[in-house]
């Protein structure tokens, strides 16, 4: 990852894993990547997996066009070899090959030109929504990621991340910078998930029964 506007190198803390952490910092795939894992598992557990993978690929960074020719099958066994790299490993591990597919097709594989050539958050968002494993929601939570701690803040990005982009949220990833603001998040998307199903359980109730023939 290149340096922020800043000038400064940037500092993650979203695996709470200090070489993991530094390596979503510097490399563009490894966040994709991270950002893409990040789903049924903790987010330590995700934005962990990039590291892990790199190490057990015998690198030091990810590389899209690598992975994308890398044998299915030994791609797979990268991510069952124990402790595993997701809780599903063999669907994220095809996900991941297929992200790096798309890189290579769409971007030489340059995870990076993603975002380094977009000139509004609505483009931006677009090209997000378009990688494989990228839905509405994950795209926008990593448009906020890119806006708050990666200094990629093209012009509307806040309006595109919609409420993630908001400042000093604790909605998800891109607002994690240390432990105590981990847990913030933690609660937040607890609380969120307790009030769906609150909502979801209301709105069965209200259903009206099937009225019978006569």
């Amino acid at each position: 990852m290149t340096p922020s506007d800043s000038g400064k190198d940037i500092t993650l803390r979203i695996a709470q894993n200090p070489e993991a952490d530094e390596l979503l910092g510097r490399s563009p795939l490894a966040a994709l990547v991270g950002m893409l894992l990040d789903q049924q598992v903790p987010m330590e557990w995700a934005f962990t997996g990039p590291y892990t993978l790199a190490e057990r690929m015998g690198a030091d960074d990810l590389d899209a066009g690598r992975i994308a020719a890398y044998d299915p099958d030994a791609f797979t066994e990268l991510f069952t070899a124990k402790p595993a790299l997701h809780r599903y490993p063999g669907s994220m591990a095809q996900r991941v090959q297929q992200l790096c597919q798309y890189l290579v097709a769409e971007y030489d594989g340059d995870a990076s030109a993603v975002w380094r050539t977009a000139t509004t958050g609505d483009e931006l968002l677009e090209r997000l929504k378009a990688l494989p494993g990228f839905g509405e929601q994950k795209a926008r939570i990593f448009l906020a990621l890119l806006g708050k701690q990666l200094g990629v803040r093209p012009t509307g990005w806040r309006e595109a991340a919609g409420p993630y982009g908001e400042a000093g949220s604790h909605r998800s990833v891109a607002d994690i910078t240390g432990p105590e603001s981990l847990v913030e998040v933690r609660a937040y998307k607890q609380e969120a998930k307790a009030a769906a199903k609150k909502a979801k359980a209301a709105k069965t109730a209200k259903k009206p029964g099937t009225a019978r023939k006569k």
